[in-house]
C-alpha cells in the first residue's frame, strides 16, 4: 500500500506536533518509513526517501559519505543528531561537553565519537543545579553550576550550547591526550588568517576565566593546556607539529609565517616557520596527495619557497603519531645545517 506523502515544508525532520497540525495522522507517523529517534521528533529514513515523497539522495552525495574519513562523518551524524533532537528541548536544556565541541566545529579527536562498543556518542545535554538533569535514550545528560559554565545561542545553528570557553573547559573530563586538549583550545581562539576565515569563538582571556571559575575535572590538565595555547594554529596537527619538537627541546615555531619576496609580494604562508634559518615545516594532509589541484599547487609553493631560499620540512600524519623522533631529528639537523 502506498504511504500517503508528507507535507513538503516539514522536510526531513520535523515535530509530531508540526505534523499533526499539518493534518498528519498518527498512524501516518507510526509508518516505517519514519524514524523515532527521541520523543516528539520524527526523521524521513534516507532508504526509504522515495516513498516519503522526498527527494532520493544522489548517488554523488552516496560517494562523498562513502569517501568521508570515519572522524568527520560520526562528526556530522552527531550534529545532524543534536539539531534533531533540540527541536523538542526544553528552555532549560542545552549542548555541553563533546556535543557543543563539535556544533562550534572544533577537532574533536575521533575516538571520542563512539563508544568501548563502537556505537556512535550519546549526546551530551547539560541544565544548571537545582535541575536534574536529563535521563532518556540517546541523551547523556550533565549538571552543571552555572557560576562555572556560560550558555549562549550559537549563531548559525540556533541552538543553546555551552559557550566555546566553557566547552574547552569542560573537554578536559573526557580528553586524555594533553596535546588534543591544547590543539583545541587553539582551534577556539583562533585568530583569522585568511580570507573569509570566521573570527575567534573566544579569546585568552575567556580561556583563562573558564579554568579559573572553580573546581572542575581536569582542571590541572587546563592549567597546564592553557599556557601552550596559540592564537596562530591552523589545524589539530600544526598543534601537535609545535608542541613535538618544543618538547623535544627545540625553538618554539612561527605558526602561519607569511614569506615574502625581495619585491615585498607574498611568497608563501607556511605551516610552522624558524624564520631566521630560512626552514618551513609544512604538514601534508591526505588531500595534499588525492586531490591534483591541491599538489599541483603544493609543487609551486615548495618551488617558491626554495627560489628564495628557503628549506622545506614536509610532515605526514604517520610522523606526528608514530615516528615523532625521526620529525624532531630531521628538524634538529636542518637547524643545525642552517646554524
Amino acid at each position: 500500500m502506498k504511504r500517503t506523502p508528507l507535507p513538503e515544508h516539514l522536510g526531513r525532520t520535523f515535530t509530531v506536533g508540526a505534523a499533526r497540525a499539518a493534518g498528519v495522522s498518527g498512524s501516518r507517523l507510526r509508518a516505517g518509513d519514519l524514524d523515532a529517534p527521541y520523543r516528539g521528533v520524527r526523521v524521513v529514513k534516507r532508504v526509504a526517501a522515495v516513498d516519503a515523497g522526498t527527494p532520493p539522495v544522489r548517488e554523488s552525495d552516496r560517494s562523498q559519505v562513502r569517501e568521508q574519513p570515519q572522524g568527520e562523518s560520526d562528526a556530522l551524524e552527531l550534529r545532524e543528531r543534536a539539531l534533531t533532537l533540540a527541536l523538542t528541548m526544553p528552555p532549560n536544556q542545552f549542548f555541553t561537553h563533546v556535543t557543543a565541541a563539535i556544533l562550534w566545529g572544533l577537532p574533536v579527536p575521533a575516538s571520542l565519537l563512539r563508544d568501548s562498543f563502537g556505537r556512535l556518542r550519546d549526546l551530551d545535554v547539560g541544565v544548571f543545579a537545582p535541575a536534574r538533569h536529563p535521563r532518556h535514550a540517546g541523551v547523556r545528560g550533565h549538571q552543571l553550576r552555572s557560576g562555572r559554565n556560560h550558555v549562549v545561542v550559537h549563531a548559525e545553528h540556533g541552538v543553546r550550547l555551552s559557550s566555546a570557553a566553557s566547552t574547552w573547559a569542560s573537554l578536559a573530563s573526557v580528553v586524555r591526550d594533553e596535546y588534543d586538549l591544547v590543539a583545541l583550545g587553539d582551534a577556539v581562539v583562533r585568530e583569522p588568517m585568511f580570507t573569509n576565515d570566521p573570527p575567534a569563538l573566544a579569546t585568552m582571556a575567556q580561556l583563562a576565566a573558564a579554568v579559573g571559575a572553580g573546581r572542575r575535572i581536569g582542571v590541572a590538565a587546563l592549567r597546564a593546556a592553557l599556557p601552550r595555547v596559540r592564537t596562530r594554529s591552523a589545524s589539530r596537527m600544526e598543534t601537535r607539529c609545535r608542541l613535538i619538537l618544543v618538547d623535544a627541546g627545540l625553538p618554539e615555531p612561527e605558526l602561519n609565517h607569511e614569506v615574502r619576496g625581495a619585491d615585498g609580494g607574498l611568497v608563501a604562508c607556511v605551516d610552522l616557520a624558524y624564520a631566521g634559518h630560512k626552514i618551513a615545516i609544512e604538514y601534508e594532509g591526505e588531500h595534499h596527495l588525492t586531490d591534483p589541484d591541491q599538489w599541483t599547487k603544493d609543487i609551486a609553493r615548495y618551488e617558491a619557497l626554495a627560489a628564495a631560499g628557503w628549506f622545506v620540512i614536509r610532515v605526514t600524519k604517520s610522523q606526528v603519531f608514530d615516528a615523532r623522533g625521526d620529525l624532531v631529528l630531521r628538524v634538529r639537523r636542518a637547524l643545525s645545517a642552517r646554524a
